[in-house]
């Protein structure tokens, strides 16, 4: 693990920078090996100057530097990134960034992504590490669902979303002439987690609850039916 986790941080900072278009032009004066955050800056300045990247999501060019050394520090955790790399794949998988017809909706999923990221947060699963937002986590796991999303049908061999599908099974059982009733969505989501964990099918992380978990798979219910209705979509996808 000493060796791959840096090798690990260093391959994921430079695909997460070089994740957008190409077409910027501008540099920096900053002594790169000040510290680290000044190393990551001048990376990803270089990278915007080189034209291998450009800002994003509105950033300035300071702002996507800050931004850069934020996604280092996203993958120095032990637990925070591998929540959003987890979420991040099983959006990619069952939440495409397109509506029922097969035309494109980027918002749906984005949508999707900051409040499943806003949800994981909220009940303790994954928090900003020192140094970066809840912002930096959205974006971040945008990024990795972004390039998750053109997988040339990986992701149907991997099947990351599979628990998606599942929660969004409660949610279709429950729903009726268009309406849903969350009161038997949330009782029977509640058996199903108490049985996936009493199975030993779910393991409760260290220094969480059951309670948690259950809280974070009814916040996802509730993700998943707002993002079929954006997309028009009575189930989420299928591979």
């Amino acid at each position: 693990m000493s060796v791959c986790k840096p090798l690990f941080v260093g391959v994921f900072l430079l695909s997460a920078v070089l994740a957008a278009p190409r077409a910027y032009s501008q540099t920096t004066s900053t002594n790169c090996s000040a510290s680290q955050q000044a190393a990551v800056e001048c990376f990803v300045a270089n990278a915007v100057a080189t034209k291998l990247t450009k800002p994003r999501y509105g950033m300035t060019l300071a702002e996507f530097k800050s931004y850069g050394f934020a996604v280092s520090q996203i993958l120095q955790t032990h637990r925070t990134y591998l929540v959003l790399v987890g979420l991040s794949s099983a959006i990619a998988d069952a939440m495409p960034p397109t509506n029922a017809d097969g035309t494109p909706n980027q918002t749906a999923q984005d949508d999707a992504i900051t409040q499943a990221i806003t949800a994981a947060s909220h009940y303790g699963f994954a928090g900003p590490p020192a140094g970066t937002s809840l912002l930096d986590l959205e974006h971040f796991s945008m990024d990795i669902a972004g390039a998750m999303n053109d997988n040339n049908g990986a992701l149907e061999l991997l099947t990351p979303g599979i628990s998606l599908r599942i929660i969004d099974s409660y949610v279709i059982t429950a729903t009726a002439n268009g309406q849903v009733s969350w009161t038997e969505v949330d009782a029977k989501l509640s058996t199903a987690v108490a049985n996936f964990i009493s199975s030993g099918l779910t393991k409760v992380p260290p220094g969480m609850t059951p309670t948690q978990v259950t809280s974070f798979a009814n916040s996802l219910a509730e993700i998943i039916h707002d993002y079929k209705v954006a997309t028009h979509r009575t189930a989420l996808r299928k591979n």
